[in-house]
């Protein structure tokens, strides 16, 4: 067995997903922040969370409006990704900056981005304090996927999506694909192989 160095704890459950959250105030004017923290949490009802500091301008819109779309965006966005992330929408509009467009996504007010292969319309269920961030629990309404990634046969090819990753303060690319759920244990057809 590997040797180990034993770190102090801190936050390095990775890769994470690379997500941009879309917001907006209750003028409408929609806003962008960047999230690593993010994961499904719940299968029925569909459910994600957002962790978000207090202090961060979108946290408040979210608040506010009780709904936000999270975007996953490809690799193509790495650094309108990262720039979302350390700006502030209160002092920058980050959808004229980074060039990013907003459209409708079902189910919410708040726009999705364009560009994002992936949007997931959320509406705000609780909210958990815990330190240093917020934990937003929220029921997913509604799953936007860009149609490039839908075969003739409804079939959805998210390897195709080149999706942006986080982990320990970096950006990657998605992986090239490994196996599906369940692969490891099913059983071989008669004279070859555990179809992958």
């Amino acid at each position: 067995m590997a040797e180990k160095t034993v770190w102090k704890p801190g936050s390095l459950v990775v890769p994470a997903p690379a997500a941009l959250v879309s917001c907006q105030d209750r003028d409408g004017r929609p806003n962008l922040i960047t999230i690593a923290w993010t994961g499904n949490i719940n299968s029925d009802p569909a459910m994600a969370s957002i962790s978000v500091r207090p202090e961060r301008y979108s946290h408040g819109l979210i608040l506010e409006s009780g709904e936000f779309v999270l975007n996953f965006m490809s690799l193509d966005f790495a650094k309108s990704t990262d720039y979302c992330g350390v700006v502030s929408g209160r002092d920058v509009d980050k959808w004229e900056a980074t060039g990013l467009t907003p459209c409708p996504v079902d189910g919410v007010s708040c726009p999705g981005v364009k560009e994002a292969p992936i949007n997931v319309a959320c509406r705000l269920t609780e909210r958990v304090k815990l330190g240093s961030h917020d934990l937003f629990l929220a029921e997913i309404v509604s799953v936007a996927v860009d149609s490039k990634l839908i075969d003739r046969t409804g079939r959805f090819h998210l390897e195709k999506a080149n999706l942006l990753c986080f982990a320990h303060g970096n950006y990657y690319a998605l992986g090239p694909h490994q196996g599906h759920f369940g692969w490891s244990v099913r059983k071989k057809k008669a004279g070859g192989k555990a179809k992958k």
